[in-house]
């Protein structure tokens, strides 16, 4: 039986989120993480509009942009902080290249990123332990596993398959070393099946 959340709104957490300080420098930090597949992605987006609505000058990244292929889940740490979180830290504007994963290697030009308010990093690993000196929110979105795999064979293809089965095995390993849930602020149902108004609103699970 699937446990049932609370309904809540994005508008909501947004304002929650701009009334707290900023802990990145200037920035107000929220990761969005979970295993692949669980819809970060999209919770991700629609909270970065409930902020944008609010007036708040928001940078997505997605984690996915700096992986060097798919063995690279969490050694690319390193890229984020060197090029992103780093230079936010000190004030200042960040830059990061884009990994073409059709090309397998990175673009050579580089995306800027002016300082904003708040800056949403979602993906695999983007809440990991090291992460919590200068987090405000941690997201985990959840869903299950069948489903995860068939969001992302129709995603990437069948040819994916071996790929996506070794990835979530890798992710489950990390999940469970790191903790990650459980330091989680906020735990999210990614495929909810209560009513509920989802461009405005989330429903959030007990953990």
């Amino acid at each position: 039986m699937r446990v049932r959340g609370s309904v809540e709104r994005y508008e909501h957490l947004a304002a929650t989120i701009l009334a707290e300080p900023p802990r990145l420098g200037p920035v107000r930090y929220v990761a969005v993480d979970g295993p692949a597949g669980s819809g970060k992605t999209t919770f991700a987006g629609r909270l970065a509009t409930a902020l944008r609505e609010a007036g708040a000058d928001v940078a997505e990244i997605h984690t996915d942009d700096l992986l060097e292929g798919w063995t690279d889940m969490v050694r690319f740490w390193p890229r984020l902080s060197e090029w992103i979180l780093v230079p936010l830290s000190r004030g200042e504007p960040a830059r990061y290249r884009t990994y073409d994963w059709h090309r397998g290697c990175f673009d050579d030009a580089w995306q800027a990123v002016p300082v904003p308010q708040v800056l949403i990093v979602d993906g695999v690993t983007s809440a990991r332990a090291a992460t919590s000196p200068y987090l405000g929110l941690s997201v985990f979105v959840v869903a299950d596993r069948d489903l995860r795999l068939t969001r992302g064979i129709e995603r990437d293809g069948e040819v994916q398959r071996d790929e996506w089965v070794r990835w979530m095995a890798d992710e489950e390993r990390h999940f469970a070393a790191d903790g990650t849930a459980g330091r989680a602020r906020l735990v999210v149902d990614g495929a909810p099946t209560q009513p509920h108004d989802a461009e405005r609103e989330f429903v959030r699970l007990a953990h």
